[in-house]
Protein backbone atom coordinates (compact mmCIF):
# COMPACT_ATOMS: atom_id res chain seq x y z
CA UNK A 1 0.00 0.00 0.00
CA UNK A 2 3.21 2.05 0.05
CA UNK A 3 2.07 5.20 -1.66
CA UNK A 4 -1.56 4.55 -2.86
CA UNK A 5 -4.11 7.30 -1.40
CA UNK A 6 -6.63 4.85 0.50
CA UNK A 7 -9.28 6.16 -1.63
CA UNK A 8 -6.98 4.77 -4.69
CA UNK A 9 -7.71 1.00 -3.42
CA UNK A 10 -9.88 -1.37 -4.16
CA UNK A 11 -12.23 -3.21 -2.22
CA UNK A 12 -9.89 -6.37 -1.91
CA UNK A 13 -7.14 -4.13 -0.76
CA UNK A 14 -8.92 -2.05 1.65
CA UNK A 15 -10.12 -5.49 3.88
CA UNK A 16 -6.68 -6.68 3.76
CA UNK A 17 -5.59 -3.67 5.59
CA UNK A 18 -8.34 -3.54 7.91
CA UNK A 19 -7.09 -7.27 8.46
CA UNK A 20 -3.62 -6.09 8.50
CA UNK A 21 -4.62 -2.89 10.53
CA UNK A 22 -2.59 -0.68 8.51
CA UNK A 23 -6.11 1.07 7.96
CA UNK A 24 -9.28 1.51 9.09
CA UNK A 25 -12.36 1.83 7.77
CA UNK A 26 -12.71 5.41 9.55
CA UNK A 27 -10.04 6.29 6.96
CA UNK A 28 -11.08 4.96 3.93
CA UNK A 29 -14.79 6.62 4.79
CA UNK A 30 -13.15 9.66 5.45
CA UNK A 31 -10.83 9.20 1.79
CA UNK A 32 -13.60 8.67 -0.03
CA UNK A 33 -16.20 11.62 1.63
CA UNK A 34 -13.32 13.79 0.84
CA UNK A 35 -12.60 12.28 -2.77
CA UNK A 36 -16.73 13.18 -2.64
CA UNK A 37 -16.22 17.14 -1.24
CA UNK A 38 -13.03 17.64 -3.93
CA UNK A 39 -14.42 16.38 -7.35
CA UNK A 40 -18.38 15.79 -7.41
CA UNK A 41 -19.33 19.37 -7.70
CA UNK A 42 -17.72 18.62 -11.65
CA UNK A 43 -18.94 15.41 -12.14
CA UNK A 44 -22.19 14.79 -10.45
CA UNK A 45 -21.65 11.29 -9.09
CA UNK A 46 -23.87 11.08 -6.49
CA UNK A 47 -26.98 12.72 -5.95
CA UNK A 48 -26.93 12.16 -2.07
CA UNK A 49 -24.07 11.64 0.34
CA UNK A 50 -25.04 10.83 4.03
CA UNK A 51 -21.60 11.99 5.71
CA UNK A 52 -23.35 11.27 9.29
CA UNK A 53 -24.68 7.81 8.35
CA UNK A 54 -21.35 6.71 6.43
CA UNK A 55 -18.48 8.11 9.69
CA UNK A 56 -21.07 5.95 12.11
CA UNK A 57 -20.93 2.96 10.05
CA UNK A 58 -17.55 3.07 9.32
CA UNK A 59 -16.58 3.69 13.22
CA UNK A 60 -19.02 0.58 13.94
CA UNK A 61 -17.12 -1.26 11.34
CA UNK A 62 -14.03 -0.07 13.04
CA UNK A 63 -14.97 -1.52 16.31
CA UNK A 64 -15.39 -4.71 14.88
CA UNK A 65 -12.40 -4.92 13.06
CA UNK A 66 -10.49 -4.04 16.45
CA UNK A 67 -12.11 -7.01 18.18
CA UNK A 68 -11.21 -9.40 15.20
CA UNK A 69 -14.75 -9.55 14.65
CA UNK A 70 -16.11 -8.39 11.13
CA UNK A 71 -19.27 -8.79 10.08
CA UNK A 72 -19.42 -9.81 6.55
CA UNK A 73 -17.60 -9.99 3.62
CA UNK A 74 -17.64 -6.51 2.73
CA UNK A 75 -17.24 -4.86 6.50
CA UNK A 76 -16.02 -0.93 6.39
CA UNK A 77 -16.07 -0.83 2.66
CA UNK A 78 -17.21 2.05 1.64
CA UNK A 79 -19.76 2.04 -1.18
CA UNK A 80 -22.71 3.69 -2.84
CA UNK A 81 -26.06 2.55 -3.95
CA UNK A 82 -27.31 3.41 -7.60
CA UNK A 83 -30.57 5.58 -6.97
CA UNK A 84 -32.95 3.57 -8.77
CA UNK A 85 -32.75 1.42 -5.63
CA UNK A 86 -35.06 1.64 -2.78
CA UNK A 87 -33.32 2.61 0.52
CA UNK A 88 -34.57 2.89 3.77
CA UNK A 89 -34.08 5.87 5.32
CA UNK A 90 -32.45 7.75 1.86
CA UNK A 91 -35.31 8.90 -0.67
CA UNK A 92 -35.14 7.18 -4.15
CA UNK A 93 -36.45 9.68 -6.36
CA UNK A 94 -34.69 8.12 -10.05
CA UNK A 95 -33.23 10.80 -11.02
CA UNK A 96 -37.62 11.67 -11.52
CA UNK A 97 -39.31 14.65 -10.17
CA UNK A 98 -42.60 12.71 -10.61
CA UNK A 99 -41.78 11.21 -7.67
CA UNK A 100 -42.53 12.53 -4.45
CA UNK A 101 -39.34 13.08 -2.29
CA UNK A 102 -41.59 13.31 1.24
CA UNK A 103 -42.32 9.55 1.65
CA UNK A 104 -40.87 7.60 4.69
CA UNK A 105 -38.46 5.30 2.87
CA UNK A 106 -38.77 2.55 5.46
CA UNK A 107 -37.92 -0.11 2.86
CA UNK A 108 -35.09 -1.43 1.09
CA UNK A 109 -34.48 -3.38 -2.03
CA UNK A 110 -33.84 -7.14 -2.25
CA UNK A 111 -30.76 -5.74 -3.10
CA UNK A 112 -29.91 -3.30 -0.50
CA UNK A 113 -31.00 -5.96 1.79
CA UNK A 114 -28.23 -8.37 0.67
CA UNK A 115 -26.06 -5.49 0.88
CA UNK A 116 -26.63 -4.84 3.63
CA UNK A 117 -25.82 -8.21 5.53
CA UNK A 118 -22.23 -7.51 4.26
CA UNK A 119 -21.48 -4.43 6.42
CA UNK A 120 -20.46 -1.72 4.26
CA UNK A 121 -20.30 1.13 4.82
CA UNK A 122 -23.00 3.08 2.48
CA UNK A 123 -21.91 6.28 1.57
CA UNK A 124 -24.96 7.62 -0.16
CA UNK A 125 -26.80 7.16 -3.62
CA UNK A 126 -25.41 7.94 -7.17
CA UNK A 127 -27.09 9.44 -9.96
CA UNK A 128 -29.31 7.90 -12.80
CA UNK A 129 -31.24 8.78 -15.90
CA UNK A 130 -34.89 9.13 -14.83
CA UNK A 131 -35.65 5.77 -14.31
CA UNK A 132 -32.48 4.55 -15.51
CA UNK A 133 -34.56 4.72 -19.35
CA UNK A 134 -31.23 6.51 -21.12
CA UNK A 135 -27.63 5.97 -22.63
CA UNK A 136 -26.97 9.12 -20.66
CA UNK A 137 -27.48 10.43 -16.73
CA UNK A 138 -28.42 13.23 -17.65
CA UNK A 139 -31.39 13.46 -14.85
CA UNK A 140 -34.16 16.31 -14.87
CA UNK A 141 -33.83 16.08 -11.17
CA UNK A 142 -30.22 15.55 -10.51
CA UNK A 143 -28.50 17.09 -13.54
CA UNK A 144 -26.12 15.54 -15.88
CA UNK A 145 -23.23 13.11 -14.73
CA UNK A 146 -20.03 13.98 -16.50
CA UNK A 147 -17.11 11.25 -17.34
CA UNK A 148 -13.97 12.34 -15.04
CA UNK A 149 -11.40 11.76 -17.72
CA UNK A 150 -13.26 14.36 -20.24
CA UNK A 151 -15.91 16.39 -18.48
CA UNK A 152 -17.50 17.34 -22.01
CA UNK A 153 -18.26 13.42 -22.36
CA UNK A 154 -20.97 11.52 -20.58
CA UNK A 155 -20.03 8.14 -18.31
CA UNK A 156 -22.28 6.81 -19.80
CA UNK A 157 -26.36 5.92 -19.08
CA UNK A 158 -28.27 4.17 -16.60
CA UNK A 159 -25.32 3.62 -14.02
CA UNK A 160 -23.33 6.70 -14.72
CA UNK A 161 -22.84 7.90 -11.50
CA UNK A 162 -21.52 4.73 -10.19
CA UNK A 163 -19.35 4.67 -12.80
CA UNK A 164 -18.08 8.31 -12.28
CA UNK A 165 -17.79 7.20 -8.64
CA UNK A 166 -15.74 4.06 -8.67
CA UNK A 167 -13.38 6.05 -11.48
CA UNK A 168 -12.97 9.01 -9.68
CA UNK A 169 -12.32 6.62 -6.00
CA UNK A 170 -15.40 8.04 -4.27
CA UNK A 171 -15.96 4.92 -3.30
CA UNK A 172 -14.56 1.14 -4.31
CA UNK A 173 -17.92 -0.56 -5.04
CA UNK A 174 -21.40 0.76 -6.37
Amino acid sequence: MANTQPAELPATELLSAYAAGTLSPVEACEAALQRINDHDPAINAYCLVDPEHALRAARESENRWHRGQPAGRLDGVPTSVKDLFLTRGWPTLRGSHTIDPDQPWTEDAPAVTLLRRENPVLLGKTTTPELAWKAVTDSPRHGITRNPWDTSRTAGGSSGGAAAAVATGMGPLA
